[in-house]
């Protein structure tokens, strides 16, 4: 069919039904519902230096909506878990720009998902992906940015960008698999006897401290306990000198538009809220997102952010469990690392080459790192491996290691 391409400036220039129709993964940060909720509250847009250039790709006949990819100009590299502050060091340096730049990503949202979304029959799909890729290059040109960028790929985006000519770059997050636990002791139960005795110690100490924890629908959250629960992760933001990247007026929106997808574990003290973790569920995954305490208690933040999401996990027959960026203390409570990729592309020959060679030594260390961080899984014996994120099957919700 012919195809007419345009970027647009505001994801509600699209209608939510064609846009949700392009993904069947199930996520909650690829819905219409999330990225306008973003839009809508400022938490992204010209001041928080998250332009959105959303390319769309549309029958030029009939005018359907056949392939997107949600989009932003970037001002600056915060908010993205994929680091490149050296790269655009080094272009300052030179006397050149590096920023604006385009990024293909979810603002604020480091879990590996689609981003070249498509319609279509499967036959289809895999012209339509050359031809974003092709897109994506043209549209950084046409925008003078410095490159374009897509992070948290999935195999087959990944392997289409590359053909486009964009570079792989891996990194290592740390998940949880869920293999058929009926509960938490049932997990707990494949831990070797020392990381079983530590992870109960850790919970019983948040228990012996009084404190209990609720879980709650984010649609079923009024405003005046949405702020006190925004108020404690504002506060963890606070403290280690950043400014938080969502605001109470997204939470409440994305969770009235989305039922369902947000979840928040709250913690109290004789019924006062005194912490929370709050989550997003979607596609067989739990995410983990934001969290804050009010209160100083030994191991809470361990309980509020792991132990709860795992257990939800297990009740609710959920197959993975995302808890967030970094950290090798999530190996001794049960996650396992996992290599994530991104894409990458510089309008610089010069910079491309040397960026080129940087990864190529990059992505050994990684692989290395990762083959490291799996001798020290707390398991009391070997597990199956855990699905690739990175796999159009696992992102969907499916689990490849269950018949």
């Amino acid at each position: 069919m012919p195809l007419k391409a345009a970027v647009i400036g505001r994801i509600a220039e699209v209608a939510a039904l064609d846009w949700d129709a392009l993904d069947r993964s199930g996520h909650p940060f690829l819905k219409h519902a999330f990225l306008d909720a973003l839009e809508a509250t400022g938490c992204v847009g010209a001041d928080s230096g998250w332009i959105p250039a959303h390319l769309v790709l549309r029958d030029s006949r009939s005018g359907k909506l056949v392939a997107a990819v949600p989009q932003y100009l970037k001002t600056h590299s915060w908010g993205e878990f994929v680091f490149d502050w050296s790269w655009a060091q080094s272009y300052q340096r030179s006397g050149l720009e590096y920023y604006p730049k385009q990024l293909s990503a979810i603002p604020f949202t480091p879990v590996t998902g689609p981003r070249l979304l498509l319609s279509g029959a499967d036959d289809a799909q895999v012209e339509l992906r050359e031809q974003l890729a092709a897109l994506l290059l043209e549209s950084a040109r046409h925008a003078a940015a410095s490159g374009a960028h897509v992070n948290f790929t999935l195999d087959q985006d990944q392997a289409v960008l590359e053909r486009a000519g964009f570079m792989r770059r891996h990194d290592c997050r740390f998940l949880w698999h869920n293999r058929g636990y009926r509960s938490f002791d049932d997990f707990l139960a494949t831990f070797r006897a020392d990381k079983r005795k530590k992870a109960k110690r850790e919970r019983r100490k948040v228990a012996e401290s009084g404190i209990a924890f609720r879980s709650l629908a984010g649609e079923d959250i009024d405003a005046g306990l949405w702020h006190t629960i925004f108020g404690f992760s504002e506060r963890t933001f606070l403290r280690h000198g950043n400014g938080h990247y969502l605001n109470v007026e997204f939470l409440l929106r994305v969770s009235a538009a989305l039922p369902g997808s947000v979840v928040v574990k709250v913690a109290e003290r004789a019924g006062t809220p005194v912490a929370a973790a709050i989550f997003f569920a979607g596609g067989g995954w739990l995410y983990g997102r934001y969290w804050g305490s009010a209160v100083q208690e030994d191991s809470l933040h361990f309980e509020a952010c792991y132990y709860q999401g795992i257990e939800h996990c297990i009740e609710h027959g959920l197959q993975f469990f995302d808890p967030g960026t970094q950290g090798e203390h999530k190996l001794a409570r049960g996650f396992e690392p996992t290599r994530t990729t991104s894409a990458h592309w510089l309008e610089h020959a010069g910079f491309r080459n040397a960026v080129a060679r940087y990864l190529e030594r990059e992505r050994a260390a990684v692989d290395d790192y990762i083959e490291a961080a799996r001798q020290h899984v707390p398991f009391q014996r070997a597990t199956a491996a855990t699905p690739d994120p990175m796999s159009d099957a696992t992102a969907a919700g499916a689990d490849p290691a269950t018949p």
